[in-house]
């Protein structure tokens, strides 16, 4: 594909209708089958700040509230919290865990190499991740009765503060978390007061069964494409957070597959969806996003989904979603905040340019949805905003 501008245009409208960003989804008589397959067209929703999940799902299904959402995890489990993109905790849907689990078994994670005093040997690593694989069935336990249970079936070096967090330390086993849930030995649990819980996916979604490795991995790469494409291969690892390499040997794997295809994209080789429907752009299309929502965090080159100032006011250290951020056509145009208050939500709105009055009608608009997915009654203003990132 070429630079054109109508080309970005259309391109930009393709991820605005995949992330149903242009029509929400139609709930229809079953409202948890619209919010899992909004879950799994967008990859999974950011939920470390659980609201701002919710409220990525809520607008883009009809009607939906953040109520809804919850139901659709505690009670009818159609949804899963669990460790996705990044090691960062999302809302996945069943079937999504499936593939992520099975796909991430073979691809492998890649983090940082803690200093030599936090390091657990291979050997200490395998009784850890064995004994998630036992403690979790069945139960949900808190935080700090997972590391009783862990420490109880290992040893007291499990439970060695040398872990940086918060101000303090956390037990050495802990920092295995993450890759307990890539390898489907860990999800989390429904919440205990204000605690956390965790479980196993097995006990949470019975029947959960991982998609075979190489399998699953080309799949997450066609869907990961659906969403995002037409993407470098770097550009997946960054959204994957892995190894540039092992994306590159992915992408030359995933090539073979019929439903995809290779494309030039100024001049950087890119693989995407074969086929895919064109959309025609619509001017004026204005969308509130919460912080992390998948649609500016996944969305690359950069430059074009955050230009000039938005790179400045809505990305920290260059990355994405740490601040809420105002949709013009698909590209960052401002920035927002919300400030809940028992049954009220105020929203300040600062647009890099004036608004005019048809885009100030829209946003006001887009600010009620977001009360209404908070079930909350808005109070909309416009002007400087003086918070930092992730406010």
């Amino acid at each position: 594909m070429t630079a054109r501008g109508d080309d970005w245009d259309r391109l930009l409208a393709a991820r605005l209708a995949t992330h149903r960003l242009l029509e929400t989804v139609p709930t229809g008589a079953d409202r948890s089958t619209a919010i899992t397959a909004v879950v799994d067209a967008i990859l999974g929703a950011h939920a470390q700040v659980m609201v701002a999940g919710e409220t990525s799902i809520g607008l883009r299904v009809g009607g939906a509230t953040r109520s809804d959402v919850r139901h659709a995890l505690e009670q009818d489990r159609t949804l899963v919290k669990a460790h996705g993109p990044r090691g960062t905790v999302h809302l996945l849907s069943a079937d999504g865990l499936s593939r992520w689990v099975g796909a991430m078994g073979w691809i492998g994670t890649a983090g940082p190499t803690p200093p030599p005093a936090m390091r657990l040997t291979p050997e200490q690593a395998d009784a850890v991740l064995a004994a998630l694989g036992t403690v979790l069935l069945d139960v949900e336990l808190t935080v700090d009765e997972l590391d009783e249970a862990v420490i109880g079936a290992t040893g007291p070096w499990a439970g060695d503060l040398v872990m940086p967090a918060f101000g303090g330390y956390w037990p050495r086993w802990r920092q295995l978390i993450g890759i307990a849930g890539h390898r489907g030995l860990l999800c989390f649990g429904r919440p205990r007061g204000r605690k956390v819980t965790y479980t196993s996916p097995r006990t949470w979604l019975p029947g959960f069964d991982p998609q075979p490795g190489v399998g699953a991995a080309v799949d997450l790469v066609h869907t990961y494409l659906a969403a995002y494409g037409p993407a470098t291969a770097a550009e997946f690892a960054k959204w994957l957070a892995i190894r540039p390499g092992r994306a590159a040997d992915l992408f030359a794997q995933a090539e073979a597959d019929p439903r995809l295809e290779r494309v030039d994209r100024d001049g950087a080789g890119c693989l995407r969806v074969a086929g895919a429907p064109d959309v025609e752009p619509r001017r004026d299309q204005v969308r509130l996003l919460p912080l992390f929502d998948a649609y500016g965090v996944g969305s690359q080159p950069r430059e074009r989904i955050f230009p000039g100032r938005a790179a400045e006011r809505a990305l920290a250290g260059g990355q994405a979603g740490n601040f809420p951020v105002v949709l013009l056509d698909g590209v960052v145009a401002g920035v927002w905040h919300q400030r809940l208050s028992g049954s009220r939500v105020r929203i300040t709105v600062e647009m890099f340019e004036g608004p005019t009055a048809r885009r100030r009608r829209a946003i006001e608009e887009q600010a009620d949805r977001v009360a209404a997915v908070l079930q909350a009654r808005p109070e909309v203003a416009f002007g400087d905003i003086s918070v930092g990132a992730h406010a």
